[in-house]
């Protein structure tokens, strides 16, 4: 193996190429510029690079000059249902090698300067809950340099060098992510996954996790693990324990109960403090909190903590009592601001109902008002207790929709506009805040908002944020309802629509949020599709309430039998084909369920709202103030009949570089763009093989400088598995 290195090296020498993964070097940039070595460029989550040789007047000459096809023919083959078209891995950038991950979540090295492939990392997948990858860690100390990275239930730690296990890592080379979270229930038959790589402080991985958002919810603590051996160092956890803070924020005994409360979205760390930055989601179950009365510290929580020991430095909530899936849905950032004439060192967070709180670092205190306002809480659930006041930060202004009213429905045609009013004349509607109901709410901050793809800020405090303005439907139904509907249904596509229709729509065809479901028997057998049912997948909860005879009329449903036979018959468990659904408690049960979770849509498929449905803003954090709000993305169709560009909606985040470019792809209509930085001005676009739902990364090799984007495709378009890179002639 040592042979075939050195010749790859030597090949790479002989094509003018520095990228040769095997040079001996002791040390490494953790600085983004010829680098990209983190997530999000630094530990800061800044997304900004101090690179220039990209600019204003050059930018229009960016070609295309490296694309990598990450998946081979046993990938396209694999279980990786949910990341079939959800390519969303911002890749790291060292000493002229990017390592990132395919759809099906196996681990690559190419050379950074031609797309080469030097080695791929293979998971097993058999009986693996598998979930979205949005990057990976690099770590070296002197000549030993490992990636970090998850899939499935497991943490693995793979030679940077070799792409070969690191074998004394854990056991055989990777942790199990279920390991410390038993502390209430037995969580080890649970789904728990990571979507955003960790964060490394000295020699302690720092870790959130991903989990479902339905009663069977593993507890979403966040970990400390030894980056060396493996072990588990020191768990925080954000449902607390008999004695610990916040405990009496939730029911006596919620950690016996209830999960979620979890950072899925990424952390940043200021390595001169030790102390680790995060945001967490929404306690499980979505939507129906009766069980759960109170505040229900940690989640939805911006917190600080000792990166060394995990104890909390601080933490503020920014949706008491959640009720309405705002999880907080991006990295962090941290930066330096000059606010009333003083610098102060801050966290920055943006959230899901668009919404930016600048705090203190050290105290968790907002440098701008934020007020705490009475909230409605009548035609709630029954059982239900919704918290009285909720937060209003008074700047800076929220970067999308707040709440929804009659002169909000889209006007982009007459018949458009009539649809929408007819469609939602039947559901409540107005602040953001009316609790859910079995009649059914209009609310935005499902979508964005903020997004997992984050946002950039420079070092002058200017914060890039793009943004969604999509309106959603949310109706809620008693589980013993919705229990008795199952039961009566005959066919696989009445046990579709009441199971599946309300994520993967009654077509099949998905949408911006769920993949769709369309030629699935392509891609997995029944069996695959049958444990995917029964145990869940990252978001997607467990439907073990089904019954094996229901699930194999599903299955039979997608795999192109409408009339419910069965064509593909996963293993029985010893129930009778006439069974009903058994319930089965893992281990909260609620008593009301989304009977319609949905983006609404005109009749065409476009937004129920006024434009613009996607936008880009600069903020000024310095002063609260925004410098411009532009559209992000386009429906050429829509141009064409004279209508302005309306923007899209959007999935990725921007990089800012020192030249005063701002680099975003993200939007549905397949262009990766740069914006001038000062005047919110598109001045170069390029359309990309597949959607860019992914955050590019910059980075210089042998003094030429690439932007580099994964190209995944999916949500409701076509899907892809490719990375593309673009630099100067």
């Amino acid at each position: 193996m040592k042979n075939k290195w050195s010749l790859i090296g030597w090949s790479f020498l002989l094509l003018g190429s520095c990228a040769n993964p095997n040079k001996d070097k002791t040390t490494v940039s953790m600085q983004t510029g010829n680098n990209w070595p983190v997530y999000g460029g630094n530990k800061a989550g800044n997304r900004y690079s101090p690179l220039t040789q990209i600019n204003r007047n050059n930018v229009n000459n960016l070609k295309i000059v490296w694309e990598y096809n990450s998946a081979d023919r046993e990938d396209s083959n694999a279980n990786r249902f949910g990341s079939i078209g959800q390519l969303e891995c911002q890749p790291v950038v060292v000493d002229g090698v990017l390592y990132g991950t395919t759809p099906g979540l196996d681990l690559f090295a190419l050379n950074a300067t031609t797309g080469k492939q030097l080695w791929k990392f293979k998971i097993s997948r058999e009986r693996q809950r598998f979930n979205n990858n949005r990057g990976v860690v690099y770590w070296q100390n002197a000549n030993d340099k490992r990636i970090l990275y998850t899939a499935g239930s497991y943490l693995y730690a793979v030679n940077a060098l070799t792409g070969k296990s690191i074998s004394d890592f854990g056991e055989d080379g990777k942790v199990d992510l279920h390991e410390g979270l038993s502390t209430g229930f037995d969580v080890s038959n649970l789904s728990v996954t990571a979507t955003s790589p960790g964060i490394v402080y000295k020699n302690v991985l720092v870790l959130g996790s991903s989990v479902t958002e339905a009663g069977d919810s593993a507890p979403g603590y966040v970990r400390g693990f030894d980056i060396i051996s493996g072990k588990l160092l020191w768990t925080f956890h954000t449902i607390p324990l008999p004695g610990e803070f916040g405990y009496n924020t939730w029911p006596e005994n919620a950690y016996e109960k209830f999960g979620g409360a979890n950072n899925w979205s990424g952390m940043v760390l200021d390595e001169k403090r030790g102390v680790v930055y995060f945001g967490t989601g929404s306690p499980s179950s979505d939507f129906y909190g009766g069980d759960r009365k109170g505040k229900n510290l940690f989640a939805n929580c911006i917190i600080a903590l000792d990166a060394t020991t995990g104890k909390m430095k601080w933490y503020y909530q920014t949706i008491h009592h959640d009720l309405w899936d705002r999880d907080i849905s991006c990295q962090p950032n941290l930066i330096t601001i000059n606010h009333n004439g003083e610098k102060t060192d801050v966290v920055v967070q943006a959230t899901k109902d668009g919404l930016v709180y600048v705090l203190d670092r050290d105290k968790g205190t907002s440098i701008f008002p934020v007020e705490e306002r009475a909230v409605p809480t009548g035609n709630h659930l029954p059982g239900e207790s919704p918290w009285p006041t909720q937060k209003f930060p008074l700047e800076p202004l929220p970067f999308s929709n707040q709440q929804f009213t009659d002169s909000d429905i889209t006007n982009i045609f007459p018949e458009a506009h009539d649809y929408v009013k007819q469609l939602i004349k039947n559901y409540a509607y107005g602040t953001k805040f009316i609790p859910p109901d079995t009649s059914g709410i209009l609310l935005f901050g499902y979508s964005g908002g903020a997004e997992w793809g984050g946002n950039a800020i420079d070092p002058d405090g200017i914060l890039y944020q793009n943004a969604n303005h999509d309106l959603w439907l949310l109706q809620m139904i008693s589980s013993t309802e919705m229990e008795k509907k199952i039961n009566a249904a005959s066919s696989g596509h009445d046990l579709y629509t009441i199971n599946c229709s309300t994520c993967h729509g009654q077509d099949r065809k998905g949408s911006s949020e769920f993949p769709s479901l369309l030629n699935i028997d392509k891609q997995l057998s029944g069996q695959q599709v049958d444990n995917i049912l029964k145990e869940g997948r990252g978001r997607m909860p467990s439907f073990s309430q089904l019954s094996k005879s229901q699930r194999d009329k599903i299955i039979s449903f997608l795999f192109g039998d409408k009339s419910g036979n069965i064509i593909a018959t996963a293993p029985g468990e010893g129930r009778g084909s006439g069974e009903t659904a058994v319930r089965k408690v893992l281990p909260y049960y609620p008593p009301y369920v989304a009977k319609k979770w949905k983006i609404v849509t005109d009749q065409n498929g476009y937004s129920a709202v006024k434009p613009p449905w996607g936008t880009l803003s600069a903020i000024d954090l310095n002063t609260g103030k925004y410098l411009w709000n532009v559209p992000l993305g386009e429906y050429p169709e829509l141009t064409k009949k004279g209508i302005p560009v309306t923007g899209t909606t959007n999935y990725g985040g921007p990089v800012v570089t020192a030249s005063g470019l701002v680099f975003i792809a993200a939007t549905m209509d397949k262009q990766i763009r740069a914006f001038d930085k000062k005047t919110g001005k598109v001045v170069w676009e390029h359309p990309l093989p597949f959607g860019g739902f992914a955050t590019p990364v910059t980075y210089e090799v042998n003094g030429r400088q690439y932007i580099a984007i994964a190209c995944g495709g999916g949500r409701g378009g076509k899907t892809g598995s490719v990375y593309v890179a673009f630099a100067l002639p």
